[in-house]
This record gives structure tokens, sequence and C-alpha cells, in this order.
């Protein structure tokens, strides 16, 4: 059966590459390891799991190029600083800032609801609560007519 919509993006790949990348971060936030190191950690898995894999190292590598404008971008969201965020829903936030910021061509609530999902998936039994409440606030500025007309 073929996902691919009409645009030619594998829905389901796309998942599996944002949990996957969200692992391959929270590695990386870990140990302190080069990027690229952590990458080739995941990627073997990422063909395996048929995930998309270019997005996945977009994520990975975007995360790491941008770190520090996505972590003051979401400061004014957070209710302690960054660093203090729980490792997972932190490599979450920071996935899904890039994808506000950097990756326009994916909707808004696609972004929230992944990073929802995946959160809850690997993250602290009410982290996903939190990182709902910090994209519902950051989409709202970051991608003011997108979120306007979508709320109406």
């Amino acid at each position: 059966m073929n996902r691919r919509r009409p645009d030619g993006i594998d829905p389901v790949a796309r998942t599996r590459a944002r949990r996957r990348a969200l692992q391959a971060v929270y590695a990386w936030q870990m140990s302190g390891a080069p990027v690229r190191e952590v990458i080739a950690q995941f990627a073997h898995e990422q063909a395996r799991e048929q995930a998309d894999l270019a997005y996945f190292e977009d994520l990975v590598i975007g995360v790491d190029a941008h770190r520090k404008e996505l972590d003051e971008a979401l400061a004014p969201f957070l209710d302690r600083k960054v660093e203090e965020v729980d490792a997972i829903e932190r490599a979450g936030l920071r996935i899904a800032a890039y994808e506000l910021r950097h990756r326009l061509d994916v909707p808004y609530r696609v972004v929230i609801n992944e990073a929802i999902e995946s959160v809850k998936k690997f993250g602290t039994e009410h982290g996903h609560t939190y990182v709902n409440g910090v994209l519902d606030h950051a989409a709202a500025e970051w991608r003011v007519a997108e979120v306007g007309a979508a709320r109406g």
C-alpha cells in the first residue's frame, strides 16, 4: 500500500524519522558526542525501519546547528531554564522549535502533534502536556498567520 501523499512525502516514514531524531538528540545531549557520530549510530536503524533518513538527519543536524538560537527562542515560553527541562522534553522541544522556525513546509499542527506523541512515547508521564503548552504558545508567536488562519 502506498502511503505517500501527492507531494511525495510518506507521513509514516516522517513520524519514524522524528521519533528516531528524538532519541538521537537525547543521546547527543546526554553524551556530548559529535552529532555526526550520533547520526551514524542511529542511521542503520533508520534504514531498517523505513524511516525518512534525510529528514532524520535534517532534524538532528538542524538542532545541533541552531541550538543556541532555538534555546533562546524557546526561553520566553518556558517556566525554567532550558537546561533544567527534562532531557526527553528538551529534545522534543528543540526538534519542534527547529521545525516551526526552519521547516515552514511542515504545518504547525503536525509539528506540535508529532512532538507530543514522541514525548508521550519516550518521556515522563505528563511531559507531553508541558511540551504541548510550550509549543502552542511558540507556534502562535512564530507562525502568526498560519495559526490565526487555523483558529479562525
